[in-house]
């Protein structure tokens, strides 16, 4: 098929362009839009046959789920069993927002959704184009990420084209994404509340809010019997070449370097996500500027471009450090360890 391309601003999307992408997810169809965090890949979550087709364009596996968007609460009231307190105070401090919750599922929502467990993630983005399209559509959007399974997710409308191109009915370009990292997902079913994937909305935060909150340290044993979460693979959000990592300080990025040119690796073949200042030194690779180191907000928002402009600049090997497991910097370090298959 065609993909079309609608170009529309951020803060006012044309209604024209919302409305006839709104038509495409109202007859089964598959549109890929901007939230505050990635692209997402958006079918009514209502219909099964139109879940199928996100499986299958992404190449995703069926035991891996979804996460379902909502543009007001009143739709979450229709997919889940009960709304607890808990939510009701995080709603006030992070909805609409980087945060999605795990709760108990009503069953007018398809096990190809939530790879058939009882439980649905579900969140409100923070985007005017993504509220704009599942207001228009009247249907609640099931929409992971806009990529290749286990891709880096896309950022731009660029990215999306050049994973799906092809392959889904169209995308709604408004521009870069400005957290960069995805959601995170916090399960509700659990006591303590339980962070199932790290990401926009920092585990300190949500303390804040409701306590005692645990991050999931394994993976469950069974993955074809369905994950809780999406992003819960080791081996995640990765590009075509191995990513090294490497200590957050910068004479362990160099040293890191220098052993990988010892080893064979010509200066010209090896990328690196490079903090400001840190390759005074170093001449010879490929460098993607990423960000002041401890910014975490900015090179949450840089990662994944990073990640696909360094794949593209055909080098062998990616070299990147990992910030601090806190604050934002867990959920960029999640990813980069992810993204290398490995712990570091």
């Amino acid at each position: 098929m065609e993909t079309k391309v609608w170009k529309v601003d951020p803060q006012s999307p044309d209604p024209k362009a919302i409305a006839e992408a709104a038509g495409i997810i109202r007859r089964g169809g598959l549109v890929a839009f901007p939230t505050e965090t990635v692209y997402g890949l958006g079918a009514n979550a209502l219909d099964k046959n139109a879940v199928r087709k996100i499986f299958s364009a992404k190449e995703r596996p069926a035991w891996d789920p979804l996460i379902v968007h909502i543009c007001d609460l009143s739709m979450l009231e229709q997919l889940v069993d009960e709304v607890p307190e808990q939510f009701h105070k995080l709603a006030e401090k992070f909805v609409p927002g980087p945060l999605t919750v795990v709760l108990r599922k009503k069953p007018v929502v398809p096990d190809e959704v939530t790879a058939g467990l009882p439980t649905v993630a579900v969140r409100m983005p923070n985007h005017p184009v993504a509220l704009a399209l599942i207001k228009a559509a009247g249907v609640p959007i099931a929409a992971p990420s806009a990529n290749k399974f286990g891709r880096p997710s896309p950022t731009t409308a660029e990215h999306v084209l050049q994973d799906l191109a092809g392959r889904i009915d169209g995308i709604l370009d408004a521009g870069p994404t400005h957290v960069g990292v995805e959601s995170t997902v916090l399960d509700l079913t659990k006591s303590p509340p339980t962070i199932l994937r790290p990401g926009g909305v920092s585990k300190e935060a949500l303390e804040e809010v409701l306590g005692e909150v645990e991050v999931l340290q394994k993976l469950p044993s069974e993955v074809e019997k369905g994950l809780p979460s999406p992003g819960m693979m080791p081996r995640h959000y990765a590009p075509s070449v191995p990513v090294i990592l490497t200590d957050g300080d910068a004479s362990e990025l160099v040293a890191t370097i220098d052993r990988l040119q010892r080893h064979g690796y010509s200066p010209n073949r090896i990328g690196v996500l490079a903090p400001v200042g840190w390759l005074t030194d170093i001449e010879g690779v490929v460098v993607f500027n990423w960000g002041v180191w401890g910014d975490w907000h900015e090179l949450a928002q840089r990662l994944f471009e990073g990640l696909r402009w360094l794949e593209r600049q055909k080098v062998d090997i990616i070299v990147a450090p990992l910030p601090p497991p806190s604050g934002l910097g867990l959920a960029i370090r999640d990813r980069l360890i992810k993204a290398s298959g490995k712990a570091p």
